[in-house]
């Protein structure tokens, strides 16, 4: 593993840095990075170096050769191909695969600690694993939960019923094998669920007080939309500095964003949520069993323009059997495929704008910390321990 002993932090270096709070752990910041990756058998996929300066620590990046090999331009979907990982099958690999795109980050992910790093990796390989499972009925205009685990009030959103595990009832909701069924409800709610989820299963070992909150907040009221993104989520990247646009860590949340105004405008066609999955694959909450490559995104979102139509009511819509068809002969013909990714791999436009982006958002979502001691997340009912009484009721 090439080492540089100490240096000023590199603003384009990326990667992974570790900056304890305290300034008297950060020789030992190197030794534990080195470690950690020396186990996951990565150690001579990086560089890694102390960091001196008024935040010290340690970084680690991809080494040069590694990344022009396998990782050119930051492009990460390739990476589990050219390694051989078999990240459906085996944990080990799906994390080498997460830490590895980490480390291909443009954009450093920073924790306080080595285990607070462990824990943000676990965390992204429930999401993948929890996200590969989950498939949904898709229906815009009405949603529904396992009755047994949740209960909806319009004040409140869905809540998980006292004394019911709110990652059963995630899983339930989300995960036909453990429920027998379909549930409806949109792609965005869907994210916020198998977030939660992978969340919740971390803190059972890595933080199980923040665990008891989380499962009261959901007792007494849901997070949704912009209260959930402030509560868990940081995103990363920006319009001004975009992320490449084939870089994604599995577990990332991202949008694909549909630039065709007309079309937009039909509910549950603004755009699509998804998880990266890794391997070059992203999920499919409608057909879990045929996961999206980026190819096949970009083209399907640029063919909902074709399938706008009228229902029998007058009311816009998008009939899907026509956006199917050009999608298979588009992607029949290269050239065709090639005219439409270079119009739709373009980053998005800003919010409101539909001019020459395409569907590619500049930014990506990533869970806070979530360990004792550094836990950023903010649940809006319970943002401080529970107390002990409270804890035994």
């Amino acid at each position: 593993m090439p080492l540089q002993q100490f240096s000023s932090i590199h603003p384009d270096r990326g990667g992974i840095r570790i900056a304890p709070p305290d300034p008297r752990q950060a020789p030992l910041a190197l030794q534990a990075i080195q470690r950690f990756l020396s186990e996951l058998g990565l150690g001579d996929t990086a560089n890694c170096s102390g960091v001196a300066g008024a935040a010290p620590g340690a970084q680690a990046w991809l080494n040069a050769a590694f990344a022009a090999a396998c990782m050119p331009d930051h492009d990460t979907t390739r990476v589990a191909h050219a390694l051989n990982l078999c990240t459906h099958a085996n944990d080990i690999d799906l994390d080498r695969e997460i830490v590895l795109a980490m480390l291909a980050s443009p954009v450093a992910f920073s924790f306080p600690t080595i285990a607070e790093l462990e824990s943000a990796v676990r965390i992204r390989r429930y999401i993948v694993q929890a996200a590969r499972k989950t498939a949904l009925a898709f229906d815009t205009e009405h949603a529904e939960r396992p009755s047994d685990y949740w209960t909806y009030d319009e004040a409140r959103g869905f809540t998980v019923l006292p004394g019911k595990s709110l990652i059963e009832g995630l899983r339930k909701a989300t995960q036909p094998e453990a429920s027998g069924q379909l549930y409806a409800f949109s792609c965005y709610r869907a994210t916020e669920y198998v977030t939660v989820l992978g969340i919740a299963q971390e803190l059972q070992q890595a933080n199980p007080e923040l665990g008891r909150r989380l499962q009261r907040q959901w007792e007494t009221r849901a997070v949704m939309s912009g209260r959930f993104h402030e509560a868990f989520l940081h995103e990363y990247g920006s319009l001004a500095d975009p992320l490449p646009h084939r870089f994604y860590v599995p577990g990332d949340r991202l949008w694909f964003r549909n630039p065709d105004a007309a079309s937009s405008d039909v509910e549950g066609y603004e755009g699509s949520w998804v998880f990266y999955l890794g391997n070059g694959e992203f999920n499919n909450f409608w057909e879990r069993g045929k996961p999206f490559t980026l190819t096949t995104k970009c083209v399907e979102i640029f063919h909902w323009r074709h399938g706008l139509s009228t229902d029998a009511a007058g009311k816009l819509c998008i009939d899907e059997g026509i956006v199917k068809e050009r999608v298979r002969q588009t992607l029949a013909d290269p050239e065709a495929t090639a005219d439409v990714l270079a119009r739709m791999t373009r980053i998005r436009d800003p919010q409101g704008v539909y001019e020459q982006g395409g569907c590619i958002d500049a930014t990506r979502e990533r869970v806070r910390w979530v360990r004792p001691g550094h836990a950023d997340i903010a649940l809006p009912e319970y943002p401080t321990p529970l107390a002990l009484w409270s804890i035994a009721a």
